[in-house]
């Protein structure tokens, strides 16, 4: 298989075969992130060649005598089949409209019981695309592809040089619904900041409640000092926001939002893991936040924050 350094991938995207089609990321300016830094190019696509040649491997390991042998002998159940696929890198959903229909093509010739295709996606390039496009991506089986929005703030998301705005969001989810092509949020706690994570909660949920995201997976900002952000905190521009203030921003985020949707926090850039469906599962979500923050000090979270290698 073709992969280029770390492979990132949502939790919920842990059955999928995943399936490098890019590497790196085409903004690759947002001031908290190192995910990319250890590549030597900003951004690449893969050869098709190179798509389909792991394609051809996934589905030799599915089928082939010897590999169903191996797993025989090691007493593991044969594969049940491929039934989606995740397409890796920052931002595959980038790629013009008529190279992801090729690549879609060549999931479906080796694996025709696959239900949908899966990415990562920045609101930006759904901006890139046409009405016409966003449709045909749909009929060509792209679905739940995943958008790190990280905060509806949008003091926040031009401080981190994202490259839109809360109203982009708002606007570029809505073509996604009409085109049919569901999506999942990112959400970062702390992104906004020392003393403004409950304000940026709020700005969030006020523009997440526009919205229909199957799930909201919030992750936590560690700030790493290769990382642009590092160099504002040391010229003074900007105050990390403690781990108890991150917590209750999420409490906040849980609190305020009221549309019908999975909310988790199973990153390990979260010291807490949870997972519930709102609203039926809103009180249990926010007592086992407050029971975390009566239990525990700065000082013991923040051990955790400080121990990550990286996310």
């Amino acid at each position: 298989m073709h992969f280029t350094g770390t492979i990132w991938r949502p939790p919920y995207e842990s059955g999928s075969l995943l399936i490098e089609v890019t590497a790196g990321c085409t903004h690759h300016r947002c001031k908290f992130c190192t995910l990319y830094d250890g590549l030597p190019f900003p951004f690449r696509m893969s050869p098709l060649e190179d798509v389909e040649a792991d394609l051809q491997e996934a589905q030799l390991y599915e089928t082939g005598p010897l590999e169903r042998l191996g797993l025989k002998l090691q007493g593991l159940d044969r594969p049940e089949g491929v039934r989606r696929v995740f397409l890796t890198g920052a931002n595959p959903f980038v790629l013009k409209t008529a190279r992801l229909e090729r690549i879609a093509g060549l999931v479906r010739t080796y694996f025709p019981l696959c239900g949908s295709i899966g990415c990562f996606a920045r609101i930006t390039d759904v901006t890139e695309k046409t009405e016409d496009e966003l449709i045909r991506l749909a009929r060509a089986g792209y679905d739940g592809i995943t958008i790190g929005v990280e905060t509806g703030d949008g003091e926040a998301l031009a401080f981190m040089d994202k490259g839109y705005a809360p109203e982009d969001i708002l606007t570029q989810t809505r073509r996604l619904d009409m085109a049919g092509i569901g999506y999942h949020f990112f959400y970062l706690a702390g992104i906004a900041g020392a003393d403004r994570g409950v304000e940026s909660a709020l700005r969030s949920a006020e523009i997440f409640n526009q919205t229909h995201p199957r799930r909201i997976g919030s992750s936590m900002l560690t700030v790493f000092p290769e990382s642009r952000l590092y160099r504002e905190i040391l010229d003074g521009n900007w105050r990390e926001a403690g781990e108890r203030e991150k917590l209750e921003e999420v409490r906040t985020l849980v609190e305020s939002l009221d549309i019908p949707v999975i909310f988790a926090a199973l990153g390990a850039s979260n010291a807490v893991n949870l997972e519930g469906r709102l609203p039926e599962e809103q009180e249990v979500l926010i007592s086992r936040l407050n029971g975390v923050l009566s239990r525990y000090s700065e000082r013991e979270l923040r051990r955790y924050r400080e121990q990550l290698p990286h996310l």
